[in-house]
C-alpha cells in the first residue's frame, strides 16, 4: 500500500503539479485549496506526510500547522515563496520538519519527501495499529517511545511530536546515561556533518519539554551545561 500524501495549496496550478508529480512517483494524494479544508480531510483521514503552502484563504499555514501538532505527529514539509530566515526558523519552531522555497525542483522535492518518509519510519498508511505493548519500546520511567510506530506516551497519554523531535527523543533514550551534544544530535537527527543553524537542537528541545510538561512535572531532558542533554534517569 502506498503513502498517503495531503497536498494543502490554494494555486489551482502548483496543486494540480504537486499532485501530478506525486502520483507519478508512486504516491496516494489528496488535495485542498484552503487551510479549512485541508483541516477538514485530516479530520477525517489519517495522512503519511503533509505538504503545506502558507498563505492560504482562510485559516493559514501557520494557524493551521499550531494545531495539527496538538494531534498529529506526521511530517510536514512547508511550501512557501517566502524565503527569508526568519520564516523558515517561525515555522520550523511552530513544528514544521522542512522547508522548500518556490520555486522548486521535481527531483528535490521528490528526495525531500522521500527524506521524510524514511525518518519518520512511514512506509505506508496504517489506521489499524497492533497493540504497541507487545512491540519494542525504550522507556525511561513514565516516559515511553515506540520506535517502530513513531510513537511516544507519558503516563499512558500520547504526546504529538514532530519527526524531528521524535528522533531526537529517541537517540537519547536508546542511549539514556550518555551526554549528547548539539551537534552530535544534529548529525544524528538532520543526517547533516555541519549544524548551519545553533539553536536548531535547542528549539526542538524546548518545544519537546514544552509537550512533556503539559501532561507531568517530572523532568525528563536535563541539561548538561557546557556538554549537552541527557534523559533525567
Amino acid at each position: 500500500m502506498s503513502n498517503t500524501l495531503l497536498i494543502i495549496e490554494d494555486d489551482n496550478d502548483i496543486n494540480r503539479l504537486l499532485e501530478h508529480i506525486l502520483q507519478n512517483a508512486g504516491y496516494q494524494t489528496d488535495t485542498a485549496f484552503s487551510g479549512t479544508e485541508g483541516r477538514l480531510l485530516l479530520s477525517l483521514k489519517n495522512y503519511d506526510l503533509i505538504l503545506l503552502d502558507l498563505m492560504l484563504p482562510g485559516l493559514s499555514g501557520e494557524e493551521l500547522l499550531c494545531e495539527l501538532r496538538e494531534k498529529h505527529h506526521m511530517p510536514v514539509i512547508i511550501l512557501s515563496a517566502k524565503g527569508s530566515l526568519e520564516d523558515k526558523v517561525n515555522v520550523l519552531s511552530l513544528g514544521a520538519d522542512d522547508y522548500i522555497t518556490k520555486p522548486f525542483e521535481k527531483q528535490e522535492l521528490l528526495a525531500r519527501v522521500q527524506a521524510q518518509l524514511r525518518r519518520a519510519g512511514v512506509y505506508s498508511a496504517s489506521p489499524q495499529i497492533q497493540e504497541p505493548e507487545r512491540e519494542n519500546k525504550l522507556i525511561c520511567r513514565s516516559l515511553v517511545l515506540y520506535p517502530e510506530y513513531c510513537k511516544v506516551t507519558l503516563e499512558d497519554e500520547e504526546v504529538p511530536l514532530t519527526t524531528h523531535e521524535f528522533l531526537l527523543l529517541q537517540v537519547m533514550m536508546a542511549h539514556p546515561r550518555k551526554v549528547f551534544s548539539k551537534e552530535s544530535l544534529y548529525q544524528a537527527v538532520w543526517n547533516q556533518d555541519t549544524c548551519i543553524e545553533d539553536n536548531s537542537v535547542s528549539v526542538h528541545i524546548s518545544n519537546i519539554r514544552k509537550k512533556l510538561a503539559r501532561i507531568s512535572n517530572e523532568e525528563y531532558i536535563k541539561t548538561v551545561w557546557g556538554l549537552g542533554y541527557k534523559m533525567n534517569i
